[in-house]
C-alpha cells in the first residue's frame, strides 16, 4: 500500500487527460466543519481498499452544508428548478492502495428529489433526500443554514458568518490537507466494486469563521457519537465552478 505524498495530492488537481466532464456545477457558500476523530475509529467504518488518510498523524471528519448552484450536464442548459438546491455532506478523508488520496462521503443530503435520485443511480453516492432552507442574517453576512433528513427525529441547525479576509491553502498545511481535495471514492454494493470519480476546480478562497450555531446530529445519523466539543477546524469559502467527471472503477 502506497501512501499520498505531494506529488500525488498536487497530481489530483490535475484535468484528466483525454476524457471531458459529464456535468458541470457551482459550489457556493461552502461552511467546513471538521471535527478531530481517530484513525481507528474511521477505517473500521472505510470498504475494502480505501484507507484513513492523516496529517501529522491525525484524522478528521468533517460536516460540510452549501448551496448547489447551476447544476446541469454537459450537453444540457441548466434549468432553475432543478440545478439549484441545498445539500449538506458528511465526509472523512482517504486513499486508496495506489496512494491516490480523496474524500470518502458517508452521506449527502439534498432538497432535490432528482439530485438524489441521479447521484445514488449514476455516481453510487449515498444521498439522501432533506427538507432544508437556508436564509440570509446580519445584511448578507451571515446564513442560518437548516437541514432536516426525511424519517429523522431531528434537524440540524447552521449559523456561520459568510465574511473575511481570503486565502489559498498553502502545500503541506493542515487547511490544503483538507480543503484541497479533487477525488471521490464510492462503492457500488451491487458488484462491489470500489469506484473514483474526479472534479476540477480552481483552488477555493477561504477564511477562517464565525460559527454562532452548529450541531452534530448528521454525525449521530452516520453511527458516530456525539463529539461532545464544537468543531476543531471552522472554515468557510465563497465558493468555485466546478467539472465533474464521470466515476470509474479503481
Amino acid at each position: 500500500m502506497k501512501k499520498p505524498n505531494e506529488q500525488t495530492r498536487l497530481a489530483a488537481r490535475e484535468r484528466p487527460k483525454g476524457r471531458k466532464p459529464v456535468m458541470y456545477q457551482t459550489w457556493k457558500e461552502l461552511l467546513f466543519l471538521h471535527w478531530e476523530i481517530a484513525p481507528e475509529v474511521i477505517q473500521k467504518t472505510l470498504p475494502e481498499g480505501l484507507h484513513v488518510d492523516t496529517f501529522e498523524g491525525k484524522t478528521y471528519i468533517g460536516i460540510v452544508p452549501f448551496f448547489m448552484r447551476n447544476i446541469r450536464p454537459a450537453y444540457l442548459p441548466a434549468v432553475p428548478w432543478i440545478s439549484n438546491f441545498l445539500e449538506t455532506n458528511v465526509r472523512t478523508y482517504v486513499h486508496d492502495e495506489n496512494g491516490n488520496p480523496g474524500v470518502w462521503f458517508y452521506s449527502l443530503d439534498a432538497n432535490q428529489g432528482l439530485a438524489v435520485w441521479l447521484a445514488r443511480t449514476f455516481f453510487k453516492l449515498p444521498y439522501f433526500k432533506a427538507t432544508m432552507s437556508a436564509k440570509w442574517q446580519k445584511d448578507k453576512t451571515a446564513l442560518l443554514y437548516k437541514t432536516r433528513r426525511n424519517g429523522a427525529k431531528k434537524g440540524s441547525f447552521f449559523n456561520y458568518e459568510t465574511e473575511g479576509n481570503y486565502r489559498e491553502a498553502v502545500e503541506g498545511t493542515l487547511e490544503f490537507f483538507l480543503l484541497e481535495r479533487y477525488l471521490l471514492f464510492s462503492w457500488n454494493a451491487r458488484k462491489k466494486q470500489l469506484m473514483k470519480g474526479q472534479v476540477v476546480h480552481v483552488p477555493y478562497q477561504f477564511t477562517e469563521t464565525k460559527v454562532d450555531q452548529w450541531d452534530d446530529e448528521l454525525l449521530l445519523l452516520n453511527q458516530f457519537k456525539s463529539t461532545k466539543r464544537p468543531p476543531d477546524i471552522m472554515q468557510y469559502a465563497p465558493g468555485v465552478d466546478v467539472d465533474v467527471y464521470a466515476i470509474e472503477k479503481v
